[in-house]
């Protein structure tokens, strides 16, 4: 069994402090407690996450760690962390588009549109919320070069 928080900040200057791995590794050891109680659960294997999209504190992820936490956040582990594996699998979200206002990326969001490579596939979403075409063209570069596909003209 895997029992997972996720931390979400709209605030990227903030972190999480000590006091996050603590409270879940709390929480984790109760849940893993009444898993291991149920008939047949004595010998699985059970894991706690904590996945933010901030950063962690020097002593967050010592503690974290050394309880046997998996901790994931923007910077951290390494190259497992959220910033490395957006990367790789190029599933950024529209949310991070410089060239789309607030409102235009809520229209997108409403629609269901979530991610920079869906925007690549269906241009005609750009349209849809009203924009012209020379800036439709503008936020597609953008999309397009976060998701590393050409540029059509």
């Amino acid at each position: 069994h895997f029992m997972i928080e996720c931390k979400f900040h709209s605030d990227q200057g903030r972190k999480c402090d000590v006091k996050i791995p603590l409270y879940i590794h709390s929480r984790f050891q109760d849940v893993e407690k009444a898993w291991r109680k149920q008939p047949g659960h004595d010998q699985k294997f059970h894991q706690g996450w904590l996945v933010t999209n901030t950063r962690f504190t020097t002593d967050a992820v010592q503690y974290g760690t050394c309880a046997g936490l998996n901790l994931v956040s923007w910077n951290f582990p390494g190259k497992d962390s959220l910033k490395e594996r957006i990367g790789r699998s190029a599933l950024h979200p529209l949310t991070c588009l410089t060239t789309l206002s607030k409102k235009e990326k809520q229209l997108l969001l409403d629609k269901g549109i979530v991610l920079c490579k869906e925007l690549c596939r269906n241009e005609q979403w750009l349209e849809e919320i009203g924009l012209p075409p020379a800036r439709a063209l503008k936020v597609l570069e953008e999309a397009r070069l976060l998701c590393k596909t050409k540029i059509q003209s």
